[in-house]
């Protein structure tokens, strides 16, 4: 019998060893803003990472009490499908049933590694992130929508100027989920993004 119970621990340990080394292809998942003095364009891993930090260091700014541990795994695993279907910029209209459908397939497959107890907590987290219908979902939904932009706002526009996003279709696309879910958070961006516009950050 304990032959037995150590064999399912090793089974177990082996299959969390498989998911990270897997997880760890989100590193070479390019998205289409630079880091800040960089050359290179940041990674869905690394940008997953600063949102946590975010996140925690805004806690007392979110529209409603939040569980900040809840908030912070749901961000951890919120861009895992982009391992399968690469990262799509926010602003790109048109496509989003058919690329949300990918990337439920996507963690199916990634988080289907783990045990089945695991992988369904981890897709019941992407899935609560997808929807934004609990506190929780929509606090880490403002900070995921307003940290490109802060790094924008700080770039001189790099990526908005590299594809041609206008002024317009950044606030209609960011304003509402950092609103419904922080908005002292909106408060302290919108002046910045007007002050931007004035100073040609922009695309056309």
């Amino acid at each position: 019998m304990f032959l037995c119970f150590a064999s399912t621990k090793l089974e177990i340990m082996q299959q969390a060893i498989e998911f990270i080394l897997e997880v760890e292809k989100l590193k070479t998942v390019t998205r289409k803003v630079k880091p800040l003095g960089l050359e290179r364009y940041e990674n869905s891993a690394e940008h997953s990472w600063q949102l946590c930090l975010f996140a925690y260091s805004l806690e007392s700014y979110a529209a409603e009490p939040v569980n900040m541990n809840h908030v912070i795994r749901m961000l951890l695993v919120h861009d895992i499908g982009e391992i399968d279907t690469g990262d799509t910029m926010a602003f790109v209209e048109g496509g989003w049933v058919e690329r949300k459908r990918d990337e439920l397939a996507a963690v199916r497959r990634i988080f289907g590694i783990l045990p089945a107890d695991k992988a369904a907590e981890l897709e019941s987290l992407w899935q609560e992130f997808e929807a934004g219908e609990t506190a929780e979902a929509r606090f880490a939904n403002a900070i995921d929508r307003a940290m490109p932009a802060l790094l924008n706002l700080n770039n001189n526009g790099q990526s908005w100027k590299e594809n041609g996003i206008s002024y317009d279709r950044v606030v209609k696309r960011i304003r509402g989920q950092i609103e419904e879910g922080c908005p002292a958070l909106w408060q302290y961006m919108e002046p910045r993004l007007a002050e931007a516009k004035e100073r040609g950050f922009f695309g056309a």
